[in-house]
């Protein structure tokens, strides 16, 4: 044989030995599947749902690179949520995000005791059944409380001092939300202690909305607290609408509702929440089992005024409570 020939041959089999190697580098990341599960809309919620996937993006997942997202949305009809949670159970992605509060959770629980899930409650999970323990939670479950449901005798207690006058002030509450009776409780001992009535509004669907506030504009109410929901959130954008129409003071659980036009919130920010939504369920596809990430819960609560809809009201807002405020938009 030639030595130029021997010499090719050679060059041959070292660039066939070598190339499945580098053709297997160069192969694109195995592409992952998420199952996101919502009680509300996905309107209204793109925002939250832009905070899950920066979080993905910061554990490395990225969709159409890496991973794909399958949407299941109850449009706030709670009881949708076990169906479209078994639907997503059946295609066995790698880990269900189950968002928009404590029901969802439920939901995912009850449809797969393998799948992790990664929940965002509003509540305490403990309570509510999702885990035993917030430190060690055990089997397939972790996520997040925003503690919201908590916070609605402190969000009284500030709409009480921008309208102390109002009397009485009106509670628009889901009777869906399983939270509905301890929240209501904790408003009415908050109330009785500031020596305030309330107004029970008991809303079902989004055909309640109407008949409620012409209900509280027929008896003069000038002060309502938006009970904090995942179906009121959805509809953020019209409750402030007919809150304003209706020449009424508003206190809502998340800053959004101000952006949009209401009087004031006070509340975690939920957009920073689902990313940690996002960061956990990264953390599942990396390997780590739920059982090993504790209980995130929010560690800063913003109260936020809306001076435009506080002069369109005709209110002036008390001093101290102005200087508390963390934003103020003007």
């Amino acid at each position: 044989m030639r030595r130029r020939g021997f010499i090719t041959l050679l060059a041959g089999a070292a660039t066939s030995a070598v190339w499945p190697r580098a053709a297997r580098a160069q192969q694109p990341p195995a592409m992952r599947t998420i199952g996101f599960l919502n009680s509300a809309s996905p309107g209204p919620f793109a925002q939250y749902v832009g905070g899950f996937l920066k979080g993905l993006g910061e554990g490395g997942f990225a969709v159409g690179r890496n991973v794909t997202i399958e949407y299941r949305w109850a449009e706030g009809s709670y009881e949708r949520l076990p169906e479209l949670a078994a639907d997503l159970a059946r295609l066995r992605p790698d880990v269900i995000a189950a968002t928009g509060g404590e029901p969802s959770g439920l939901a995912a629980k009850a449809a797969t005791s393998s799948i992790p899930i990664v929940f965002a409650a509003g509540g305490d999970p403990v309570k509510a059944g999702l885990v035993t323990s917030l430190n060690r939670p055990v089997g397939n479950l972790t996520g997040i409380s925003q503690f919201t449901y908590s916070l609605e005798a402190k969000r009284l207690g500030l709409l009480h001092e921008m309208v102390p006058a109002s009397d009485p002030i009106a509670v628009l509450v889901n009777r869906n939300n399983p939270n509905g009776p301890d929240l209501v409780k904790d408003l009415q001992a908050a109330a009785s202690q500031a020596g305030v009535q309330l107004l029970l509004m008991p809303i079902s669907t989004e055909a309640d909305l109407d008949p409620a506030f012409t209900t509280l504009v027929e008896k003069r109410v000038t002060a309502a607290l938006i009970s904090a929901d995942p179906f009121f959130n959805a509809r953020r954008a019209r409750i402030v609408a007919m809150a304003a129409r209706a020449r009424i003071a508003a206190m809502y659980e998340f800053r959004e509702y101000a952006v949009a036009g209401g009087l004031m919130s006070y509340g975690s920010n939920l957009v920073d929440g689902y990313r940690q939504v996002g960061v956990y369920a990264a953390r599942v596809l990396n390997g780590a089992k739920p059982s090993e990430l504790p209980i995130l819960q929010p560690t800063i609560f913003e109260l936020v005024i809306n001076l435009q809809t506080a002069k369109a009201l005709g209110l002036e807002i008390p001093p101290m409570l102005l200087a508390r405020a963390d934003e103020v938009i003007e």
